[in-house]
C-alpha cells in the first residue's frame, strides 16, 4: 500500500471518530440551555482545555511556526499580555456576569443599558466572528489542498461539514468534550514534528541553536526603540505593544466575545469559571512557546527558501515526514481547526437566537421549537463561514495576523462599552451606543491610514469608546 492511502485512512478514521464522540458525549438536548450551555454541569478543567482548543485553531498550528521561521520569538511577548488580560476578566468581568445569571455576554449590556445596546453588540460580534473564523477555516484548507491535490473550496467544505456534524447534534457539551481530546492531539502532533526535525538535523538541538543564533531567532524581548519613537507604534511585536495589545485583546476576546464567554457560562459556579479562564492563560503561554520553537527548528532544517511563511510547516508535514506520521499530524491540524469552527458555529447561533431572535419575537415557542430553530441557525452560520473562507483565499499576508487584525478592529468598541457599563455609573444607553459607534469609526480611520500596528488596535478602540462615551454624558448634562 502506498503512503498516501495510509495517511488518508488515518485522517478519515480520525474525522469519523471525533464526530461520533462529539455526538455521544453531547447526549440528548431537550432545551436551548442544554444546547448552548451544557446545563452548567461541565468541570472547570474541561472548560479550560476547551477554551485553549477553541482559540488556538489552525492559525496557531500553521501560522505561528511560520512567523518564527520568518522572524524570531518576539510574538511570545503578546502571550504574557494574554495571561494578564484573563486575570482581569476573572476578577472584573465574571463577577459582574455571575450576579445577573446571564445566558450570553451581551445579556449584561441589556441589563446595564437596554435591548438596543445588546442587539448592537451582538450584530458586531456576528460580523467580526464570521470574518475572523472565515480566515481560520481557509488556513485549515491549506495542507488538505496540498495533500489531496484538490481545490481550496472543496477542502474548506470537507472540514466545515465534519465540524457541523457534532456541533449540530452534540451542542456545547459535545463541543467541549471533543475540544479536550483535540487539544492533546494537536499539541502532541506539534511535539512529534519537533522530534522528527531534531532527528533529521546532523547535531540535533545543537544545530537548531547554531542556526538560530546566526539569524537572531531566539530574540524574545524587543523594546522597539532602535528605529526611533516615530516607528515605535508601527511595530507589532514590541514589549509594551505586545503586553498591552495582548492584554486588551484577551480582555475583549475572553470577557466580551461569545465564543469564549459561552464556555465560561457552562461551568458550575463563578469560582470554576475563574479557574478555567486563568488556567487557559497559563497553557497558552506554554503552547505558543512550543509552536514558536517549532518554527525555529524549521528554519534550522530548511534555511531560507522561497515559500510563504504559512506554507512552511504544511510543506514539512507533507513532503518530509514518514508514512503514517503525516496522517497523525494532519489529524492534529484538523483537531485545532474543528475545535474553533465548532465553537464559532455554536457561539454565532447562540448569539443569533438568544440575543436577536427570542428577545424580539412575539411568537410563543416551546423548547422543542426553540431547539429546532437553534440547530437550523447553526447550519446557516456554517454555510456563511464557508463563504467567508473562500473570500480570503487570495490573501498574501500571514493568516494569523489577518485574523487578529479583524478581531482587534471591533474588539476595542466592544470592550470599551463593557468597561463603560462596569466603571462609569452614570453611563446610559445613548452614551454607550455613541461611544461604541465612535470607537469603531476611530478604528476605521486608524486602519485605513495605517497609523499603528495591529497590536495597538484594541487599546485605541477601548480608549476612543470610553472618551466619546464620557463626552456624550457631559453634552447631555449641558
Amino acid at each position: 500500500m502506498s503512503s498516501l492511502p495510509i495517511d488518508y485512512i488515518i485522517i478519515v478514521i480520525y474525522l469519523i471518530t471525533i464526530a461520533v464522540f462529539g455526538i455521544i458525549s453531547g447526549g440528548k438536548q431537550k432545551t436551548t440551555s442544554d444546547y448552548f450551555s451544557g446545563s452548567k454541569t461541565i468541570p472547570w478543567w474541561a472548560v479550560c482545555f476547551s477554551i485553549v482548543a477553541a482559540e488556538t485553531s489552525t492559525l496557531t498550528f500553521i501560522s505561528i511556526p511560520g512567523l518564527a521561521y520568518l522572524t524570531n520569538l518576539n510574538f511570545l511577548q503578546i502571550t504574557f499580555g494574554f495571561l494578564l488580560g484573563r486575570i482581569v476578566v476573572a476578577y472584573v468581568f465574571l463577577p459582574a456576569y455571575d450576579k445577573g445569571g446571564l445566558k450570553t455576554a451581551y445579556t449584561y449590556l441589556e441589563d446595564r443599558f437596554g435591548k438596543k445596546t445588546r442587539s448592537y453588540a451582538s450584530v458586531v460580534f456576528l460580523f467580526t466572528r464570521t470574518a475572523a473564523d472565515g480566515v481560520r477555516l481557509f488556513a485549515t484548507a491549506i495542507p488538505l489542498k496540498l495533500m489531496l491535490d484538490i481545490s481550496y473550496p472543496t477542502a474548506i467544505i470537507i472540514i466545515a461539514v465534519f465540524s457541523l456534524i457534532y456541533t449540530y447534534t452534540g451542542g456545547l457539551k459535545g463541543i467541549i468534550w471533543v475540544d479536550v481530546i483535540q487539544m492533546f492531539i494537536y499539541l502532541g502532533g506539534s511535539v512529534l514534528a519537533g522530534i522528527f526535525i531534531l532527528n533529521l538535523l546532523p547535531n540535533g538541538f545543537e544545530s537548531v541553536i547554531n542556526a538560530a543564533n546566526s539569524a537572531d531567532k531566539f530574540s524574545v524581548i524587543n523594546l522597539g526603540f532602535s528605529d526611533g519613537i516615530k516607528n515605535f507604534f508601527g511595530q507589532p511585536y514590541t514589549l509594551l505593544g505586545g503586553i498591552l495589545g495582548g492584554m486588551f485583546l484577551s480582555m475583549a476576546s475572553h470577557g466580551t466575545d461569545q465564543l469564549i464567554v459561552q464556555r465560561l457560562f457552562a461551568t458550575k459556579n463563578l469560582r470554576d469559571s475563574q479557574k478555567a479562564v486563568i488556567g487557559s492563560g497559563v497553557i497558552i503561554v506554554i503552547q505558543f512557546a512550543i509552536f514558536l520553537i517549532l518554527g525555529v527548528m524549521l528554519y534550522a532544517y530548511y534555511g531560507t527558501i522561497n515559500v510563504k511563511s504559512d506554507e512552511i510547516f504544511p510543506l514539512f508535514i507533507i513532503k518530509v515526514l514518514p508514512v503514517g506520521v503525516t496522517g497523525i499530524i494532519i489529524a492534529g491540524l484538523f483537531a485545532a481547526a474543528m475545535s474553533t469552527l465548532a465553537a464559532s458555529m455554536s457561539s454565532l447561533s447562540s448569539s443569533t437566537v438568544l440575543d436577536l431572535y427570542l428577545p424580539f419575537t412575539k411568537k410563543k415557542l416551546d423548547e422543542k421549537k426553540k431547539l429546532k430553530y437553534s440547530r437550523l441557525v447553526t447550519v446557516f452560520w456554517a454555510v456563511l463561514l464557508i463563504i467567508a473562507a473562500i473570500f480570503f483565499m487570495e490573501t498574501s499576508k500571514a493568516v494569523v495576523e489577518i485574523a487578529l487584525s479583524i478581531a482587534s478592529f471591533t474588539y476595542g468598541g466592544l470592550l470599551g462599552t463593557f468597561l463603560l457599563g462596569i466603571f462609569v455609573k452614570n453611563a446610559k444607553q445613548s452614551s454607550a451606543l455613541f461611544g461604541f459607534s465612535m470607537g469603531i469609526v476611530t478604528m476605521i480611520l486608524v486602519i485605513s491610514f495605517h497609523l499603528v500596528a495591529w497590536t495597538w488596535f484594541t487599546l485605541i478602540g477601548v480608549t476612543a469608546t470610553i472618551i466619546f462615551g464620557k463626552l456624550f454624558i457631559r453634552l447631555q448634562r449641558k
